[in-house]
């Protein structure tokens, strides 16, 4: 991980936007809708990918369609003595867990279960059990999706376009000018160029704090 300082204006803002809304963009097509070359754009993603702002790249895929029909919420409660790093190695344990977090309150843990139907789903239950240091769990099946366009959903969140930025001075409209000029010579051998280098088709963001930042280049 890296330990850099990780500056995040409004341009970088806005290549996260498009990236998140399709990962498989070109630095072409996301540089065209903001204002920056397909060179300029890479530059950013890269610095991005090394400030692990970005932190990677997955498809989005609906669970039904790899047979996952049944899912639920698991609280699961331990022993005392049970530190989190052993609860993260049971987990790991259960491919059928989508997600784990602990939590505050009365559970210790709380687990996002993905199953075929509700038999296997009890199957995955007595193997979470039989762990000797999990005193109970409590379970709450999911009927239904109150957020159909969630990731949590197995759907990309829509985000709004990223909007291009506009010159504001003389010294901006002359960098836009130079802009339009490398996107066009660039444009030909950017797209293939830029869709092997994102190569995936959602990014996996790290929440930066807001920034009162300029638009910079």
């Amino acid at each position: 991980m890296s330990t850099k300082s990780a500056p995040f204006d409004e341009l970088d803002r806005k290549i996260v936007a498009a990236l998140i809304e399709n990962g498989r963009a070109s630095f072409a097509e996301i540089g065209s809708a903001i204002g920056l070359s397909p060179t300029a754009v890479k530059r950013r993603v890269d610095r991005l990918r090394d400030n692990d702002v970005i932190t990677g790249f997955s498809a989005t895929v609906r669970p039904a369609a790899l047979g996952w029909l049944t899912e639920a919420y698991v609280e699961v409660y331990c022993d005392s003595a049970a530190p989190p790093r052993r609860l993260a190695e049971v987990v790991r344990n259960h491919p059928e867990i989508a997600a784990a977090m602990t939590v505050t309150g009365g559970a210790d843990a709380l687990l996002h279960v993905r199953a075929t139907d509700v038999g296997h789903f009890e199957e995955v239950l007595e193997r979470i059990r039989t762990e000797p240091f999990i005193r109970k769990t409590i379970s709450y099946m999911v009927l239904s999706h109150l957020l159909p366009d969630s990731p949590e959903a197995g759907a990309r969140r829509p985000s709004d376009p990223a909007e291009p930025s506009g010159p504001t001075d003389a010294r901006s409209a002359g960098r836009a000018t130079d802009r339009t000029a490398e996107r066009t010579s660039q444009r030909t051998t950017g797209r293939a160029t830029d869709r092997a280098a994102v190569p995936a088709a959602r990014a996996r963001v790290r929440p930066q704090p807001p920034s009162g930042a300029a638009n910079q280049r």
